[in-house]
């Protein structure tokens, strides 16, 4: 029998732009932005949605969406793999990020950042044609039981975002 993995695509929350001091990776969320990543991850509790593994962009916005949702799905805030490569990169490294996820992980959440997000949620599923929101969350579920093979036999088992809930 097959071990289905399946990967959360989360783009992070809504960022305030009104800093103009901080650099990009510095940028904050602002309070439409904690609002959402609350009421989003409140969701996944929900539906008992929860992850094995939470992986996030080094960036300030990216790692305070995770934090939330860790914090509302009850999760070890520590337990937070930071990502270098998910910051200002393409779907190649966001790819290698997924392949090389230890296979002892079934459910992971990967927080970034777009346009990369939604050319990754596309390159997997062929089928995400829209923009992923601020603290969308885009599910793939693989048959494969190997991260490295997470590209294969991939379907679209989850589509949410915050305005379908405004």
């Amino acid at each position: 029998m097959k071990k289905m993995k399946t990967l959360y695509l989360i783009r992070h929350a809504k960022s305030d732009w009104g800093l103009n001091q901080l650099s990009d990776i510095e940028r904050p969320l602002n309070e439409r932005g904690y609002s959402d990543a609350n009421k989003m991850s409140l969701i996944l509790k929900d539906k008992k949605i929860i992850p094995d593994i939470i992986i996030s962009s080094p960036a300030i916005r990216a790692v305070s969406t995770a934090l939330i949702f860790c914090r509302n799905l009850n999760q070890d805030p520590k337990t937070i793999e930071i990502n270098q490569q998910l910051y200002d990169t393409s779907i190649k490294e966001y790819l290698r990020c997924i392949t090389q996820t230890d296979n002892k992980f079934k459910t992971v959440f990967l927080f970034g950042h777009n346009p990369t997000i939604t050319n990754m949620a596309n390159e997997l599923s062929k089928a995400c044609s829209e923009e992923i929101p601020t603290c969308g969350i885009f599910g793939i579920t693989s048959d494969e039981k190997d991260w490295k093979h997470f590209e294969k036999n991939n379907s679209i088992t989850y589509v949410d975002f915050p305005k379908k809930h405004a």
